[in-house]
């Protein structure tokens, strides 16, 4: 299971939409891994004023692992965290995030760190399995 679902929000969810606030804190209490790492991030990347912020250091368990797999595979929380946050987000590997500012100012920057270049020039021997 990828997130931890109260009955109460699944009731709503059942009924109709769900406001996004609280998927986003289901998000946040389901996977705090990778809340804390991708608000970190953020806040990196605001307060050096930089053209983006990433993590290069591999989670510390298979579970952070799982849980920032869980948070950039999804569409509909990768899409929520970018909004909630303000960022466009980017994902390498099994642990290399990245945060951009939203906007034309980031573009050539963003295309760079997913171009299928950056992808390959990412790789290592201890990343093969993570």
């Amino acid at each position: 299971m990828s997130l931890d679902v109260s009955p109460a929000l699944l009731e709503k969810a059942e009924r109709g939409e769900v406001d996004e606030r609280e998927f986003v804190d289901c998000v946040r209490t389901s996977l705090p891994y990778a809340w804390e790492l991708i608000s970190s991030l953020v806040v990196q990347q605001q307060v050096d004023g930089s053209e983006f912020a990433d993590n290069q250091v591999p989670p510390p368990s298979e579970q952070a692992r799982g849980q920032l797999l869980r948070a950039l595979a999804s569409d509909a929380i990768r899409g929520s965290l970018e909004r909630h946050f303000g960022v466009r987000l980017a994902f390498q590997n099994c642990h290399r995030v990245a945060v951009f500012p939203p906007g034309p100012a980031s573009d050539a920057r963003y295309a760079r760190f997913t171009s299928i270049r950056a992808q390959l020039l990412n790789q290592s021997e201890e990343l093969r399995d993570c």
